[in-house]
């Protein structure tokens, strides 16, 4: 028994013996037929107490299953929301998000007509001492399945790309690498490359298939050419090296943009591409 199914097992002791929980859930990838799971996959764990206010307030609780290292709370105005969130990194290197409910609120979740996502993408039963989650729907696991864009949808993403590489372009041209960064990795690749690249891998699989979380799954899906054109996207602090990548991002979007637009029979704004990458090739030379 590894590491982790010793602390889950020693979670699950605990949870048996304390009258004040009443059930008890794991949830997320561990339980997910579609998600990857290897030794750093965390525990999720929802605690569904008769009442839930002082393991929000006091968290020695969470010594009992080892040592914690580092934790976060999200506990503010707790108390009027839904439950509450204890996420703790154990000196044995297991991490453990806690999901506190009180036992109406969760049956107020259960009563719902459909599931909330954190349930649909997977939950296992492991402890209901009230017989309460038998009204529980089953998971679908459909949450993480990369959706088919419309053309509206498309075309938005797509422009809002193309307008944002030229910011990043003037940041180059500046010397300013920080907001150069800012656009390029969190607005552009996050905001638009990521979705970009899920569609089309989406597209060769008949829109049922997940990549996980912002392309943890890309290089599993994509070929090897297609992986080696993103890797190339990627650039350190050097100028010149993150204009390369400019360039890289503009033919990966072009090329896949296209192609994508053939298969949804959408249109693409050939003239706006050609436009801005006149745009970025004068920035770049005047540099």
């Amino acid at each position: 028994m590894n590491v982790r199914d010793e602390k889950l097992k020693s979670i699950i002791e605990w949870a048996k013996k304390n009258e004040d929980v009443r059930v008890l859930l794991l949830t997320s990838s561990l339980v997910n037929p579609l998600a990857p799971v290897d030794e750093f996959s965390d525990l999720d764990i929802e605690f569904i107490f008769e009442n839930n206010a002082n393991y929000i307030s006091d968290k020695s609780w969470t010594l009992n299953f080892g040592n914690p290292i580092a934790m976060i709370e999200e506990d503010e105005n707790a108390f009027d929301n839904k439950h509450a969130m204890k996420m703790v990194l154990y000196e044995d290197g297991v991490k453990a998000d806690f999901k506190l409910y009180s036992k109406s609120n969760f049956i107020q979740e259960t009563e719902q007509k459909e599931l909330p996502e954190d349930w649909d993408i997977g939950y296992k039963i492991l402890i209901d001492k009230d017989g309460i989650t038998t009204q529980m729907l089953k998971p679908t696991y459909q949450v993480s399945i990369i959706k088919k864009p419309t053309e509206k949808e498309f075309n938005n993403l797509l422009n809002d790309f193309w307008w944002d590489t030229t910011y990043v372009a003037k940041c180059l041209a500046r010397d300013e690498i920080f907001y150069a960064k800012y656009m390029s990795e969190t607005v552009i690749r996050t905001g638009y490359l990521v979705p970009l690249i899920e569609w089309f891998i989406a597209s060769e699989h008949n829109w049922n298939v997940t990549t996980n979380k912002y392309g943890r799954l890309f290089k599993k899906y994509l070929n090897q050419e297609m992986w080696a054109k993103t890797e190339n996207t990627f650039s350190g602090s050097n100028i010149e090296d993150n204009w390369t990548a400019l360039f890289s991002m503009v033919d990966l979007v072009s090329e896949i943009g296209t192609e994508l637009s053939k298969k949804l029979d959408y249109k693409y704004h050939d003239k706006l591409e050609k436009d801005i990458r006149k745009y970025l090739t004068e920035l770049k030379f005047k540099t």
